[in-house]
This record gives structure tokens, C-alpha cells and sequence, in this order.
């Protein structure tokens, strides 16, 4: 009777600390959300093109699963080719600075029959907004803010779109988040050739990755 005791006291104790282990947060966790689809393969450019903006860098995938987007005389990017939703979606990715001086990252989006870019480092390296609203660059409107990018550091990208507010996150910080009713939406036109959906720097190398994107109910 004693060693049954002893057996089942032992066996609760393991339940209990299985039982309440500390959940995995982070990327990890949010990769298994249901509903995300891939837009990057780690692999290829499969989905993309290189965007022929004329003087841009090269376009290549690395061994470590990263797209690079090498430094051009103007802007080096790619166009996802395949379909997007225009509302009620979220698109998230990873991107890195690795050379320049610029935005390493401009994402182009949809929005309601419209376009508009997400600015993340512009105008010498720290202006962050959105491009364009009412016709004022991401340096002159609502959404302007100034933010410093280290090199060599990825930073995670989510922007989410709806019909009614347009939010984005820097990691776990919002940098926008803006009532759309009224607003009138455009690119510049250096970034017409990413759309509807793109992703380009300027006069900066820089690299992708975890490209993905859910529609929202």
C-alpha cells in the first residue's frame, strides 16, 4: 500500500509541473496562429518578381533563407504577382538594414481600390510612416514619426488593413494606427511598378524574410 502511495504521489507531481509550464511566446507562437498563408518560401522567389525600376540592385535569396535586396542607384525591390485582398487583411514580415542610409523597407499595400507604402526609415534613415495621405509624403502627414534602425538587426513589420482603420506594428510597438474615413490614399510614383503589393528600399541593401499574410473576418 505504501509504494502505491508513493507511485501515485510521484505521478501527480510530474502532472503537475507538465501541466504548468510557461506557454512558447514570441514569433514562434504567432507562426501557429491559424490562417496565416506564406508568401516566401525561404528558397526561391516563387509569387515575386524582381521590380524593373531601372538602376535598381540585384534580387537574390540567401542560403539562410532571406531575401536581399542589394543597394541600386535608385530603388531595388520585388512585386508579389499573385492575388492579394484589397480590406480586412494583415501582412506581417521581418526585414533588416544591412547598408545605407534610407528606408530598408517599403511595404506598398491595397487599400480599398487604392495604394499606399508603409515608410520604415526614409528621408536619411528614420522616418517612419505612411506615403501617401491627402497627398503629404510619410514625412508631412498624421503618421509621421521618427524612429533609429540599427543595422544588422531584424525588425518585425505587421500592418493591418480594414475599412474603417489602417494600424502597424514595429515589433510589439504600434507606429500607426489612423481613422480612414475621409482619407484619401496614394503612392509616389517612383513606387507605382510595386503594386499592388511590394516591397522595395532605396539606395540600401537590406534583406526579407517570414513574408505572410491572413485575411481578417
Amino acid at each position: 500500500m505504501c509504494k502505491f502511495r508513493c507511485l501515485v504521489i510521484c505521478l501527480l507531481v510530474v502532472f503537475c509541473f507538465s501541466g504548468c509550464a510557461e506557454p512558447e511566446t514570441g514569433i514562434a507562437m504567432a507562426e501557429e496562429i491559424p490562417g496565416w498563408t506564406n508568401l516566401f518560401d525561404g528558397e526561391s522567389l516563387d509569387g515575386w518578381e524582381k521590380t524593373n525600376f531601372g538602376g535598381q540592385g540585384d534580387v537574390s535569396v540567401s542560403d539562410d533563407g532571406s531575401i536581399i535586396l542589394n543597394w541600386g542607384e535608385t530603388l531595388t525591390g520585388i512585386t508579389w504577382t499573385g492575388e492579394f485582398p484589397e480590406l480586412d487583411y494583415e501582412i506581417s514580415l521581418e526585414a533588416m538594414k544591412i547598408q545605407g542610409n534610407d528606408f530598408f523597407c517599403g511595404l506598398t499595400f491595397p487599400i480599398d481600390g487604392y495604394n499606399a507604402t508603409l515608410i520604415l526609415g526614409g528621408w536619411g534613415g528614420t522616418v517612419t510612416g505612411i506615403s501617401s495621405i491627402m497627398g503629404m509624403d510619410a514625412s508631412e502627414n498624421e503618421t509621421s514619426t521618427m524612429m533609429k534602425y540599427e543595422k544588422n538587426q531584424w525588425y518585425r513589420i505587421r500592418l493591418r488593413v480594414t475599412g474603417e482603420r489602417v494600424t502597424a506594428w514595429l515589433d510589439d510597438e504600434v507606429i500607426v494606427d489612423m481613422d480612414t474615413e475621409g482619407a484619401e490614399f496614394d503612392i509616389r510614383p517612383e513606387v507605382s511598378l510595386s503594386v499592388p503589393l511590394g516591397i522595395a528600399n532605396f539606395q540600401t541593401t537590406s534583406a526579407l524574410r517570414n513574408i505572410r499574410h491572413r485575411k481578417l473576418d
